[in-house]
C-alpha cells in the first residue's frame, strides 16, 4: 500500500477540505492526537503531524476540535455532511478541502 493510500485511510473516518483560513500558530495539535489516537494501521507521527500542520492553515481550532471527533466517532462525520445548518455546511466545503489538501502534501 503506497502512503497516498495510506494518508486515504487515515482520512477516511472523516473526509477531505479549501478556503485557507490561518489560525494562531499555537492552533494546538488537537487532530494529531486524535490520529494517532486512532485505531488505524496508518496512522504515524510523521503522518499525523503532517495532517496537523494542514488543519493548522485550513480549520479554525474549533473546526479542528469537530473534525478530531471524527477520528473515534465517524458517524458524526456523516452527522454534520448532511446537517441542515448553514455553519455544519459551510464546515463541510472547509473539511473537505483540508482533506484533499493533506491527501496530497503528507504523502
Amino acid at each position: 500500500m503506497n502512503f497516498l493510500t495510506n494518508t486515504a485511510l487515515v482520512l477516511a473516518l472523516a473526509l477531505p477540505v479549501s478556503v485557507v483560513i490561518a489560525p494562531p500558530a499555537e492552533a494546538g495539535s488537537t487532530i494529531e492526537r486524535a490520529c494517532l489516537k486512532s485505531n488505524r494501521r496508518a496512522a504515524s507521527r510523521p503522518l499525523c503531524g503532517c495532517i496537523q500542520r494542514v488543519a493548522d492553515q485550513m480549520l479554525t481550532r474549533s473546526e479542528q476540535r469537530m473534525a478530531a471527533k471524527f477520528f473515534s466517532d465517524p458517524h458524526r462525520a456523516q452527522e454534520i455532511r448532511q446537517s441542515d445548518r448553514e455553519a455544519h455546511e459551510e464546515f463541510w466545503k472547509r473539511y473537505k478541502a483540508f482533506g484533499k489538501s493533506a491527501g496530497n502534501i503528507c504523502q
